[in-house]
């Protein structure tokens, strides 16, 4: 596996604005039987077998791999209904993987591989873990309406203070979280890839890859996210379906001063979702307490629906719709990149890919059973008969309607459309082409120490959001392409006889509409930001002072930004609010130490201990740093003064964490077979993936707020065995 850090579309395809992982499958040997198995078990009653075999056909000329992996896992969520019973778990993991390669090579050098692949994955995943309450339900909202006054969480650690860290934390320690049924998945992933390296002088080859790729999976899960009936996905379906084709020149010219690649790519992927969404019982109470405070009781909208003449008590209870999403997708690119020796040292390397992306895309609904939405329209005019102060009945006005015509469920192209911010429709299309190019300027002094500096400009293609609110008030469901002009200056080097390696890089990058994809709680917003950056060093060292002792040390001191001004011209609030902070999950600091002890005992028989500690600085966790300001603050006081007035988004920031790996064991006959113990996050670090808005649980600062907690301290035993 490579990791590959900044913009990489010249070499590596698609959408590379930000870095790129190159994992090459280990190739079919064509001259030796041999092959590998591991088996380990751990906590969660974690069971995890992988092995392959190699097996020369005709030696020298074809040969059979075949891999295999197996691992099942207890769920590390405890899942409670909203009396804090246990009843299931989640975050389980249950999957399996096969692939078969067959490689080949010929007297005449031409050679290749065919592989094929299946995966198939049943886990839970994933529920994430309450931090903070609504304080509209801690207030007794739920009490006032004769429901359970905690508003379904189970839980037994929920904090009710904004600025209740420490909860927050022990809440995720906990690991419980709340819901109505476990969640559900079956994923299927499978494809086939071929792949041809074909001589056409001592100097040249030209290499063909094409690829085949099919994903499906079924999801069903709680969509609220607690004990409650609420909102839920019933069934999602998920049809993938993806060709890829490469064909490249590459060699060596002038003497070998010149290392060059010409190449086209071209990929055609299709996307089909059908998504059942459902209301549940729960539904209306939970609006009742969580949106109205319980002023009007447990059933708002019958309450409102039944005071309109000719509109009966309409209950959302049994809401459900089916929505389906396509997209299919089309990219072409044509792509060079070479590497000029210009003197002893000195080495230039340009390349340029030159990209098209075509994209068709549509949201329809192919059945809906709303009968609130189209009463609630009707309705609301009726509002000040209930009694309602003059004052509160704008508000009042936008809350009936914002959640009788709740997004996920409401009927489509109503004709009210055209006045109301009701969902639409929509069969649209995405169109962009990019030049991408790279620039890179090495030196290379008294060897090994290499000094280098380079620019590359990439590019993330745009496209279509395919979800059911993405239209709403005819708003356009595409998103543009994310460009970005990145500069690194850097020093290689391995020193005293290669026992020190020190790497040096200072980067600084510049993003044009930065792609954001944010979940509000009531609906899934895709969109552009005119500006944002990355800058920082990173350093990275390799020290062996002798043969049993490798020690590893690295740093990154980073500043990943929107700058005060990266709205532009631009006053949608979910863009002006995100400037002049820092992106998500992006710590300033980052800094890990490792070691590696390894002492033989005898002639074929070697112990060995290694260790790594990383630390990580304060981070953000969740797309908005601010509750993000109306468009009306925005009217009334300005862009600048109506973002300074907003408060920050409960639950954001993550405080620095410290984990530590260990792994130590035996090796056998020259390291053919081994076992070894292991644990991994030692100190039992408490981590939250992405902190978010908890699904219809209130709006602005009084949301609640979820988290997903990432994996526990884990550990168990390993055995190896190689032959």
């Amino acid at each position: 596996m490579e990791v590959l850090r900044g913009p990489q579309g010249t070499l590596f395809g698609r959408n590379t604005s930000a870095g790129a992982l190159n994992v090459v499958n280990k190739r079919p040997e064509l001259d030796s039987f041999g092959g590998f198995v591991n088996a380990s078990y751990g906590n969660f009653d974690e069971i995890s077998v992988q092995g392959a075999v190699n097996v020369p056909i005709v030696q020298d000329t074809l040969a059979l791999r075949l891999t295999g992996a197996y691992r099942e896992r207890d769920g590390f969520i405890t899942l409670v209904d909203g009396d804090g019973n246990p009843f299931d778990d989640s975050n389980d993991v249950d999957q399996y993987l096969v692939r078969a390669q067959l490689g080949f090579e010929t007297e005449s050098g031409l050679r290749g591989r065919l592989i094929g692949d299946f995966s198939n994955s049943t886990s839970s995943c994933c529920s994430p873990i309450q931090l903070y309450e609504a304080p509209i339900v801690t207030a007794g909202a739920f009490a006032a309406i004769g429901r359970d006054p905690a508003g379904g969480n189970g839980q037994p650690v929920t904090s009710t203070n904004p600025f209740g860290q420490p909860v927050f934390e022990e809440a995720l320690d906990n690991r419980i979280a709340s819901a109505n049924f476990a969640p559900q998945a079956d994923i299927d992933n499978y494809g086939f890839t071929g792949e041809v390296e074909f001589p056409i002088s001592d100097s040249a080859d030209l290499i063909f890859i094409g690829s085949y790729r099919k994903y499906e999976s079924f999801e069903r899960y709680d969509s609220d996210f607690t004990a409650l009936d609420i909102f839920n996905v019933e069934s999602g379906r998920l049809d993938l379906e993806t060709w890829t084709a490469e064909l490249r020149l590459q060699g060596e010219a002038f003497d070998g001063n010149l290392n060059y690649i010409f190449g086209a790519y071209y990929s055609d992927e299709s996307i089909d979702q059908t998504v059942d969404f459902a209301l549940g019982s729960d539904f209306e109470a939970n609006f009742a307490a969580a949106f109205l405070g319980g002023a009007f009781g447990p059933t708002p909208f019958q309450t409102l629906t039944g005071a309109t003449p000719g509109v009966g008590a309409v209950d959302p209870t049994g809401t459900t719709s089916r929505n389906r999403f396509r997209q299919d997708a089309k990219s072409y690119s044509i792509f060079t990149n070479n590497t000029f020796d210009i003197t002893d040292g000195l080495s230039l390397t340009l390349g340029a890919r030159y990209s098209w992306e075509d994209k068709e895309g549509d949201f329809t609904q192919e059945a809906v059973n709303n009968d609130i939405c189209p009463a609630t329209l009707a309705s609301l005019d009726t509002i000040p008969l209930l009694g309602v102060p003059a004052s509160q009945v704008p508000t009042l006005t936008n809350a009936f309607f914002a959640l009788g015509c709740f997004g996920f469920t409401a009927p489509a192209d109503l004709p009210a459309a055209q006045v109301l911010p009701l969902v639409r429709t929509f069969d649209t299309t995405f169109n962009d082409e990019e030049l991408i190019y790279t620039v890179n300027l090495g030196y290379e002094f008294a060897a090994p120490v290499n000094v280098y500096a380079s620019f590359t400009h990439g590019y993330k293609s745009g496209g279509i959001n395919l979800d059911t609110t993405a239209a709403v008030a005819g708003a356009e469901p595409s998103f543009l392409s994310e460009e970005v002009d990145a500069y690194e200056v850097g020093l290689k080097s391995r020193l005293l006889d290669n026992a020190v390696t020190f790497n040096l890089a200072a980067f600084y990058e510049k993003f044009t509409n930065f792609q954001v994809l944010e979940f509000t709680g009531t609906a899934f917003q895709t969109f552009n930001v005119p500006k944002a950056d990355t800058k920082g060093v990173e350093i990275e060292t390799l020290i062996r002072p002798n043969s049993e002792l490798t020690f590893n040390l690295s740093g990154t001191f980073l500043k990943a930004s929107y700058p005060d001004d990266c709205a532009g011209d631009q006053v949608a609030p979910q863009v002006v609010s995100l400037c002049g902070y820092d992106l998500t999950n992006a710590p300033q600091i980052v800094a890990i130490a490792g070691g590696l002890w390894e002492k033989p005992i005898n002639a074929s028989t070697e112990f060995f201990l290694s260790g790594q500690v990383r630390m990580e600085g304060d981070q953000r966790t969740s797309t908005q740093a601010i509750v993000p300001p109306s468009a009306d603050q925005i009217a009334a006081l300005g862009v600048e003064a109506a973002v300074a007035a907003q408060p920050l988004i409960v639950g954001d920031i993550q405080d620095g964490k410290t984990f530590v790996n260990l792994r130590a064991g035996l090796r056998f006959a020259d390291g053919a077979y081994s076992i070894e113990g292991f644990v991994n996050n030692l100190t039992d670090e408490v981590v939250r993936g992405v902190t978010f808005n908890t699904t219809l649980r209130n709006t602005g600062a009084g949301n609640a707020r979820s988290a997903f907690s990432l994996q526990p301290r884990t550990y168990g035993v390993t055995v190896r065995a190689r032959f």
